[in-house]
């Protein structure tokens, strides 16, 4: 599957570059499905599926194209989520200028989860994109812990991309364990990330982690790629106020 004799997945690459989506990754559907529940599966979402690639952003080009982007079209911002917005906006334009229409596709994204359930951290791992550490975030060898996860397409056609995270394993070699001191909770350990002792911590009257997740900042891998302040202060609002509706609907 290719344009102007350049493969498919080379035009993906260079045209989600200029976005910050510097992270595509691709992973066998059979792998997959094979290391999740039938429930997460690739093969009931579109059944000729033999390829998903794997669309991410790592460090903080992808915020600075969103930043641009609002600044272009100040209306954005009133999306109920921006960044959700921006995501399927470029991804879907990128996509439509580089896949032959008349091949069959899914389009996967991590917001969509209800209606399309996919575990995205399985998904990125399979595709050598990171591996999971103490955080409870996939670790990429290069970034860190400053990647995220946007989309996966589906394609009927057997793809491969490089695995930068094969044979990397971010914790169990790491003397300084600076995200253990640096959780103000003490939610991180040697034994994970203990969800609940987070959440009820970030529930507090006064966030001591409104401004960033401490022990991810300090996480020794992709320290030059953490994300700006703006970023993490985005992001840690979004992410209480998930806490917060889930704590409400328990009460």
């Amino acid at each position: 599957m290719s344009r102007d004799g350049v493969p498919v997945l080379s035009r993906l690459v260079t045209a989600l570059a200029p976005y910050g989506l510097n992270l595509v990754g691709t992973t066998a559907v059979d792998a997959y499905d094979a290391a999740v529940p039938p429930a997460l599966g690739l093969r009931r979402l579109l059944p000729a599926a033999r390829t998903a690639i794997v669309i991410g952003n790592g460090g903080g080009a992808f915020w600075a194209a969103l930043r641009d982007f609002c600044r272009a079209h100040p209306e954005h911002e009133r999306e109920p989520d921006p960044i959700d917005a921006f995501t399927r906006r470029v991804i879907e334009t990128v996509i439509a200028a580089t896949i032959d229409t008349r091949v069959p596709t899914r389009l996967l994204y991590p917001f969509r989860y209800p209606d399309d359930p996919v575990s995205f951290m399985r998904l990125a791992e399979c595709a050598g994109l990171g591996r999971p550490s103490l955080l409870g975030v996939l670790v990429h060898p290069v970034f860190g812990p400053w990647i995220a996860l946007r989309a996966a397409l589906l394609v009927p056609l057997i793809l491969a991309a490089p695995r930068p995270a094969d044979g990397f394993d971010p914790c169990p070699g790491c003397t300084e364990r600076a995200c253990v001191d640096a959780c103000p909770a003490g939610a991180v350990t040697a034994a994970g990330w203990d969800v609940p002792r987070c959440a009820a911590h970030r529930l507090q009257a006064e966030d001591p982690c409104a401004s960033r997740c401490h022990a991810r900042f300090d996480c020794v891998i992709g320290r030059p790629y953490r994300y700006s302040p703006d970023a993490l202060e985005y992001h840690q609002g979004r992410a209480l106020a998930g806490i917060a509706r889930h704590a409400r609907t328990r009460t």
